[in-house]
This record gives structure tokens, sequence and C-alpha cells, in this order.
């Protein structure tokens, strides 16, 4: 039997190499940058609906990649602005491998909710996670592979998890400080 533990994989300024990827990639004219620092990874942005709708901060892409194995769910601890986000997981098994031959590849998302002042921590168990091609459900049965993790993303984006409108979508200003990003039971 596996022993479940807890895996820090970013903290502080243990945020440094992620980056923001935002819709001017496809004609979009949202603004948006992270930046990382003693309190965590910052993104701050001007989201504008017309032409995309998402601003992102993405991590590195990890080599060899991360086994996650060992845990049950990705934890964030945050001080948000009361949008929902989405959180987005690429992998290097053979599905992600295919999809990479499609600009942007599989993602597996889900989307959550933050407070509009103070502190939230969400946990998204690796179960409920979904399979997306640009901001598409795919319909075909996946599994999500924990043990082949090459790159993590946060994004506020017109789209849900399941490819309809966000309800938690604003266009404006946005600013979302990530503290901790850790791999839990």
């Amino acid at each position: 039997m596996v022993e479940l533990v807890i895996l820090l994989i970013a903290a502080g300024d243990g945020f440094s190499g992620w980056a923001s990827l935002n819709d001017t990639v496809m004609g979009g004219r949202s603004s948006g940058a992270c930046s990382v620092g003693s309190d965590g990874l910052l993104m701050q942005a001007e989201v504008v609906a017309e032409g995309g709708g998402f601003v992102s901060c993405r991590s590195p892409r990890w080599n060899p990649p991360l086994d996650l194995s060992t845990a049950g769910a990705i934890q964030l601890v945050l001080q948000g602005d009361g949008r929902r986000y989405k959180f987005a997981v690429a992998t290097s098994d053979l599905a992600g491998k295919l999809a990479d031959l499609v600009p942007g590849g599989l993602r597996w998302v889900r989307d959550f909710d933050t407070q509009p002042t103070g502190t939230t921590t969400v946990r998204i168990p690796f179960a409920d996670l979904l399979p997306t091609l640009r901001a598409n459900p795919v319909s075909i049965p996946l599994r999500f592979d924990p043990s082949r993790v090459v790159q993590m993303q946060i994004l506020h984006s017109r789209f849900a998890e399941d490819g309809s409108e966000n309800i938690g979508f604003q266009p404006g200003p946005l600013r979302l400080l990530v503290q901790k990003l850790e791999a839990v039971p």
C-alpha cells in the first residue's frame, strides 16, 4: 500500500519560472502579468471579454515530470477576488503526447471559486479533473495520471470546465495571489 503524503510544489518565492499566458496569443486584448515574491505568485490583469477572454499564469514545463502519485488532490492557498478560476494540469502520458499535436494540448481542469477578501483554501481531487482540448471537453474515456505531471496553470476564463460560459467570469481588473500549491492526500 502506498502511503499518501503532502508534497509542497511551490510556496512564496518558490513559484520562480511561472509566466503569464493570455488571450493575446489568439488575438484577444486582455493584459496580465505574473510576478513572484515572498508572498507567492501574484497574477494581476485587465480582462477583456471580446476576442478571447482569458488570462493565466502557468508553470515552466517540468522535466522529468512531477510524480504526484502518493497524493490524491491538489490544494491551493490563495487570496482571491470573488471570481471563479480554473486550475489546469498537463501530463506526459500517451494521451497528453498525442494532444500536444493540437495547440494548447490536453489539459485536465477544474473550476474553483475564491472569496472576495481573505484567504481561500481550495482542494481539487485528482478524480474531479476533467480532460479538455482548447476549453472543450474530451468525450473519450481517459484517466488522469498523477505520476506524469509536466505543467500546471491557473486561469480566469470566459469558459468553464465543461466548455459552457463561466458564471463567475468578470471582465475588468483582476488580482489573485497564490500563496501555496501542494499535492495532498
